[in-house]
């Protein structure tokens, strides 16, 4: 396939307005909206929505939400097929030097490292550059850590059978881009996304202690038994509906949304209510039901702070860590 009209137009322009484009006042959202967005229009993702789909389908999602250490950054775009990402693009000036600066490569892997995505990458239209993000990123990494590929605008004729082949929403559908980012993760025999489900697995540990200590201190008269079985269950649930809203089981965003505001226990348990009139599993189980065990009604008269002491987590952030699905590997 030759390089479409588009994409010559986009480096006719690109290379005989260089200048202008290189310096400091051209910045990312002019670089976003007059090349990066037709650029991948033309590798045949729906960028604008122009199919009106719902929010949980979209293909592309501008400035998505991820968390990373706790705190929620947004990737550039974020494209998806039926809802599910498959990489991230973190886009920056023409102005910055990607090849030679390391902090723009060091933030997009850490985002598609935290959201468990082999493949991601970052470009300026000048430049497009794709990384494996299944190594744990460090702020001390070189800027080609990771690198897999490395194109200039200049290549983008010459080789767009290449870019096309793997970055295109029908690479995707045809199974190329998943091959691709197989092979880097068979090629570390799994080391690089066990790393991702440890940490987030030592986060779960941490938030079970914070979250036990509060308990205790506002319960005192908990046995240790019902501590640990407290803790467990609530953790448990949000996992649980945390990962029905990253699948479209559920609407997306209604955990953080519990999380606005005050009492945020309180407003949680509405929705683990709900969800126990909805999925009647014994997750969820606080109404009698004669051939089920009896009711949890330990968990519904706990009281638990929205903030802890001590500057630790707060229940905020255990509502809306990120996606869930680093828990089971699916991505």
């Amino acid at each position: 396939m030759s390089a479409p009209p588009q994409i010559i137009e986009l480096v006719t322009r690109f290379d005989n307005y260089y200048e202008r484009y290189k310096s400091l006042s051209y910045n990312e959202t002019q670089v976003r909206r007059e090349f990066i967005d037709p650029f991948f229009k033309a590798l045949g993702w729906d960028v604008d929505n122009t199919q009106a789909f719902d929010d949980r389908y979209k293909e592309v999602i501008h400035e998505d939400a991820i968390k990373v250490s706790g705190k929620t950054k947004a990737p550039d775009y974020s494209f998806r097929i039926g809802g599910v990402r498959k990489f991230f693009v973190e886009a920056k000036k023409p102005a910055v030097n990607l090849k030679e600066n390391p902090e723009p490569a060091y933030q997009l892997r850490r985002y598609a490292w935290s959201a468990k995505l082999p493949l991601s990458i970052l470009t300026d239209f000048e430049e497009f550059t794709v990384f494996d993000c299944t190594k744990k990123p460090s702020p001390s990494d070189k800027s080609s850590m990771g690198r897999i590929e490395y194109y200039t605008y200049r290549d983008y004729i010459e080789k767009w059978d290449e870019i096309e082949s793997k970055y295109s929403k029908r690479s995707i559908l045809t199974g190329k881009f998943d091959d691709l980012a197989d092979s880097l993760v068979n090629r570390k025999g799994g080391r690089g996304t066990a790393g991702i489900d440890d940490a987030f697995l030592t986060e779960i540990e941490e938030w079970r202690d914070i979250l036990a200590k509060n308990i205790a201190l506002r319960n005192n008269e908990l046995s240790v038994r019902e501590l640990n079985l407290a803790v467990q269950k609530i953790i448990d649930r949000i996992i649980f509906l945390r990962i029905c809203e990253d699948r479209g089981i559920e609407e997306y965003g209604q955990l953080k949304k519990k999380a606005e505001g005050k009492e945020i226990y309180e407003n949680l348990k509405d929705l683990f209510i709900y969800a126990d009139e909805k999925y009647n599993s014994g997750l969820f189980h606080f109404r009698k039901e004669d051939w089920m065990e009896e009711p949890d009604i330990l968990t519904l008269s706990l009281k638990i702070d929205d903030q802890t002491a001590g500057g630790h987590p707060t229940l905020k952030d255990g509502v809306c860590f990120g996606p869930p699905a680093r828990l089971l590997g699916d991505r």
